[in-house]
């Protein structure tokens, strides 16, 4: 390990790693390591928060380390139960193929393909065959895969627990016996079956991996993890003018948090950054800076730079204000939040009857559009600036009903 400069590299935004030492004593031995994180295919679009763990994995590629990018079509067929209070519904094989393809087509938007091994879990486990599969199986009881937190809470509250959802830590184990990985990568939520992997390997004979949590990257909203069901994500296959107006809209607390685990900007930078806002400098400018790196890593310059032009233009002409109110509200159902209440809950209007009344006569304004529909639904997640006449915003924040 080139010293102390790497290691701070490696340790960005880190939630955990295990064990510390003996990682730093292989990355001192100065041989490449094998590293490995898994992806289940199970939608076929990625969004940020799928690549902090891809913008890691580039770290170590770019350290010389052997990356492996798995892709999950046997365990997929299982379901992930991670955080989830019901069982999951397996994909067909027809769904998983075809997400794997899109996948691999957007992970080399960050990972270099000539430095990166891809590789697909059933290819070991068709040839683990059944017998194998009990024999790994019998390798852990019923007690222990209790343990989890989520079969403990499903457990406790008597929801159901498929059998084979038991399988898919054991599984996702062996993968790490099978690549013989050094290190594995995976979100804070894995650290159960990260563990796996590490035990199945002793049990085979191999020695141990280490593994690095990474944390769950907030949405646009700022308060859940990013995700389509939320509808507070930004799609790496969003278009350029989308993915710029989704991450100007974040908060300027938020922004911090993603410079920290989407950009590539070395942390010398961000301390400067960090220095000059404490000093007065305009945060937008440092969001600008984040969004047009982001969009250019999915899209190209070219297509950033317009991007810019065209928020500019959109928004700029409406004369928005540098800072504006941040309101977060829950909706009432999953259809989304009424304009007018939430017109009325930002302190905007006084009234819903005042609201509509605006509406009617074209004077309030959604993202820098003119709103007619006094029937109109606000998203859950989606980021919305609400303006009423020419002084009056809100930044707007809409959470699913709990």
């Amino acid at each position: 390990m080139r010293g102390a400069q790497t290691w701070q590299e490696i340790r960005r935004g880190t939630e955990e790693i295990l064990p510390e030492a003996e990682l730093i004593d292989r990355l001192n031995s100065g041989t490449a390591l094998r590293v490995k994180a898994g992806f289940d295919p199970t939608a076929p679009d990625l969004h940020l928060g799928h690549t902090v763990l891809l913008n890691k994995l580039r770290t170590m590629q770019e350290l010389g380390h052997e990356v492996i990018f798995l892709i999950g079509d046997f365990t997929a067929l299982i379901g992930d139960p991670t955080g989830r209070n019901a069982t999951r519904p397996p994909l067909t094989p027809e769904q998983i193929q075809a997400n794997a393809t899109t996948y691999q087509n957007q992970v080399f938007k960050i990972l270099d393909p000539q430095r990166t091994t891809v590789a697909f879990n059933s290819t070991w486990m068709h040839a683990l065959g059944a017998a194998g599969l009990i024999r790994l199986a019998a390798s852990h009881t019923v007690a222990r895969m209790l343990e989890r937190d989520d079969f403990a809470k499903r457990y406790r509250l008597e929801q159901p627990i498929a059998l084979h959802e038991f399988l898919y830590p054991l599984v996702q184990g062996y993968d790490s016996v099978a690549l013989k990985a050094d290190l594995e990568l995976g979100g804070t939520d894995q650290k159960f079956n990260l563990l796996m992997g590490r035990e199945l390997q002793k049990q085979y004979g191999l020695r141990p991996q280490c593994i690095l949590t990474m944390p769950l990257l907030e949405g646009t909203d700022g308060v859940h993890k990013m995700s389509k069901s939320m509808n507070n994500y930004i799609g790496i296959q969003e278009s350029a003018q989308e993915q710029f107006g989704k991450l100007m809209s974040i908060s300027d607390t938020l922004m911090w948090r993603y410079l920290e685990l989407l950009s590539f900007q070395p942390l010398a930078t961000l301390e400067t950054w960090q220095r000059e806002v404490a000093q007065g400098k305009n945060p937008r400018d440092i969001k600008v800076a984040l969004a047009l790196e982001i969009v250019s890593r999915f899209h190209g310059s070219v297509a950033a730079e317009a991007a810019l032009a065209d928020f500019e233009a959109r928004f700029r002409s409406h004369a928005l204000p540098e800072h504006m109110p941040e309101v977060t509200l829950t909706a009432p159902s999953s259809t989304g939040l009424p304009i007018a209440q939430a017109l009325k809950l930002t302190g905007l209007t006084a009234t819903t009857s005042e609201a509509l009344r605006l509406i009617e006569g074209k004077g309030i304004r959604l993202n820098g559009e003119t709103v007619s529909d006094k029937q109109l639904l606000l998203e859950v997640g989606t980021p919305l600036v609400l303006q009423v006449g020419k002084r009056k915003f809100a930044r707007l924040h809409i959470q699913p009903p709990e």
